[in-house]
């Protein structure tokens, strides 16, 4: 019984020192300089612990299914041979995955409101679902393609930072070019994009696929997926700006 509980006890604890930090910072500004006492301490106490449990529990699975499912899926289709499916999957998943990103749904549906509310679209229900749509399909084409772009990197062992400078060169010319009323929102599609569902799925496939292929080192060539997840929806989303 006491093994059984050895594991989801240390995850408890390692959670509540990832929000250890947050805590005091927050208990600080709350009681040293707002010098006021915390609302409603019995829900907030509450709510602690849920994001505690919510947040071991996440970690954990993450660890059982989310990673291992990645590395071995990329292992396969390396075996198989057949490097269209793998380019396929690539695309599948990133697509997939940051569709279904609760942040980015989130920041969509914001942007929608406000730009019905600034004018820039019409102030109805339609207009507003489907600029949310446009924006969340355009991250989520990103996205897949920054994918693709990764696998092939991996395969050819190409430097991870000459593609991240580039791109980011691209992103300061387009910024010159894109209305301003879609910059701000081109850079922060860029940071939702790496939030709960996507990074371990992308995490996993870029480790997975260079642990299967001879001469890749998973530490150098297994990382910087991400960093391509995060720099296309940038791009992407100003072009989707000029476009519309």
């Amino acid at each position: 019984m006491i093994a059984l509980l050895k594991q989801p006890l240390r995850s408890l604890r390692d959670s509540f020192m990832d929000l250890l930090p947050i805590i005091l910072v927050v208990s600080f500004f709350q009681f040293a300089v707002l010098q006021q006492p915390l609302p409603n301490v019995a829900k907030m106490l509450a709510g602690i612990f849920i994001v505690m449990l919510g947040l071991a529990l996440f970690i954990q699975g993450l660890k059982m299914a989310l990673f291992p499912l990645g590395e071995e899926m990329a292992f396969n289709f390396v075996r198989a041979g057949n490097l269209w499916w793998l380019f396929l999957f690539a695309f599948t998943l990133g697509f997939g995955t940051t569709v279904a990103e609760p942040a980015l749904i989130a920041i969509s549906d914001e942007a929608a409101e406000i730009a019905a509310a600034g004018g820039m679209i019409s102030n109805n229900e339609a207009s507003q679902a489907g600029y949310a749509l446009g924006l969340r399909l355009t991250v989520a084409l990103a996205v897949g393609i920054a994918l693709l772009l990764g696998v092939l990197r991996i395969l050819k062992g190409w430097p991870v930072q000459y593609l991240i400078i580039g791109g980011y060169i691209g992103v300061v010319i387009m910024t010159y070019f894109a209305p301003p009323e879609i910059i701000g929102i081109a850079y922060d599609s860029g940071g939702v994009t790496t939030s709960t569902v996507t990074v371990p799925l992308v995490a996993a496939l870029g480790v997975g696929l260079a642990s299967s292929i001879r001469g890749r080192d998973p530490m150098l060539d297994g990382f910087g997926l991400i960093a391509l997840a995060s720099l296309t929806p940038m791009i992407f989303v100003m072009a989707y700006g000029m476009l519309i």
